[in-house]
């Protein structure tokens, strides 16, 4: 039986911010008082692009998702502070969506697991937590 060390902090991929202000099933993880979630500044801009996107398909308005998160108790790092892992985080995404070289290089110089429900991250040696797992390994 596999032992989890407790999760403290987890680097959070802009699929799982967007569900998160969109009220979804990722909000209860942002709500666990114990659990620091950060990200880059890349990934937030990300998801600020896809507000409109959210906004239409769930029948919000832009505004109320961007209040949402603001909201979210979210630590957004600037890339200077990681930037010596974006090489490396790269070539562990080669062929991949390099739109997650960021979050990579930010989970790798902290050593923190991934947070997202995209398969891009698999094999990049980080842990990684999809929303359902944590729920259940959370419970919450």
């Amino acid at each position: 039986m596999q032992t989890l060390k407790p999760l403290k902090k987890l680097a959070a991929d802009a699929n799982v911010i967007l569900s998160a202000a969109a009220g979804k099933a990722a909000l209860r993880i942002f709500l666990k008082e114990d659990i620091e979630i950060i990200t880059t500044q890349f990934n937030v801009n990300e998801v600020r692009e896809y507000l409109g996107v959210i906004a239409e398909q769930y029948a919000f308005s832009e505004e109320i998702l961007e209040s949402q998160l603001r909201l979210l108790p979210l630590k957004i790092y600037p890339r200077h502070l990681y930037e010596d892992f974006i090489k490396k985080a790269s070539k562990k995404l080669s062929g991949r969506d390099e739109d997650d070289i960021e979050l990579l290089a930010l989970a790798m110089k902290l050593n923190v697991p991934v947070w997202s429900n995209d398969r891009d991250f698999q094999h990049s040696g980080v842990e990684i937590y999809t929303t359902a797992k944590l729920l259940k390994i959370l419970k919450a």
